[in-house]
């Protein structure tokens, strides 16, 4: 796979895929605005799905857990301008504004597809990825103004996320394992987003679950496979992404020692 990612700032970057997809599990730390030039973006989350092609424009809040899978699409790459919204940048935006009175923020996705100003904002910092020598801050620090002023006229709910900067309170976790277990993150991000350290984490886990995080998740997994190949009659090759395989091998051998019989078997 070829991935090339050229960057005007940390903060701002061409990001393209030439290959025939690439698939990620994620939590972003900062939020991430991003404009599709060619290509398509499946984003799968414990609740919804999302497709994004050319055109689009979408908003991730940071500390969601999501799986991400990428295509080039009609011979041309998957390709994207893609800005971080910094909790450094945001609180500086934010400072002189008051916004005391905000609902809580709403655990979702943001589409703007085709939006004209969003879409000019962003397809103005294109020539820039050509031209040698740094990017001046002052720029890129009006550009990404430009952006979050734009994102707040368009919807001023958007507040509600940008001007929220909490850190993941202590939540239930029982609750949020059966809505997350599909993603493949590290047990010490499950734990920040539950509000734990990795110690309670593992602790807390135990005396809830009675097994290990590592052995339960790989159950859960293969359950929800079993569910979409025999209820749902996808494909091997459709479902071990989504459920949390990153490798179809691993994914028919888990399957089978589980159920004795391999997934393309149970279609047959």
């Amino acid at each position: 796979m070829e991935h090339i990612s050229r960057h005007l700032t940390k903060e701002i970057k061409l990001s393209s895929y030439e290959d025939k997809l690439f698939k990620s599990d994620l939590m972003f730390e900062d939020h991430m605005l991003v404009w599709f030039i060619s290509g398509e973006t499946k984003i799968i989350q414990w609740d919804t799905t999302f497709n994004f092609r050319a055109g689009d424009i979408f908003l991730i809040p940071r500390n969601q857990l999501a799986t991400i899978i990428n295509y080039p699409k009609n011979g041309l790459p998957h390709k994207t301008v893609v800005m971080h919204l910094s909790i450094e940048r945001l609180k500086k935006f934010y400072e002189n504004i008051d916004v005391r009175n905000r609902l809580q923020p709403e655990q979702k996705i943001y589409s703007f597809s085709n939006h004209p100003l969003l879409t000019s904002c962003l397809t103005s910092l294109i020539p820039y990825f050509d031209v040698e020598g740094e990017f001046p801050e002052e720029l890129a620090s009006l550009k990404i103004t430009e952006a979050i002023s734009i994102l707040r006229m368009i919807n001023p709910g958007v507040d509600s996320v940008l001007a929220n900067f909490d850190t993941p309170g202590k939540i239930d976790l029982i609750n949020f394992m059966q809505r997350n277990f599909m993603f493949n993150m590290s047990l010490e991000k499950l734990g920040y987003l539950t509000g734990r350290s990795l110690s309670t984490f593992n602790r807390d886990f135990k005396k809830l679950f009675n097994t290990t995080p590592q052995k339960w998740l790989t159950d859960k997994r293969l359950e929800l496979a079993h569910y979409q190949l025999s209820e749902k009659k996808k494909k091997p090759t459709e479902v071990y992404l989504e459920v949390g395989f990153e490798d179809l091998s691993h994914f028919s051998f888990s399957f089978k020692k589980k159920y004795g019989i391999s997934p393309n078997q149970l279609l047959a």
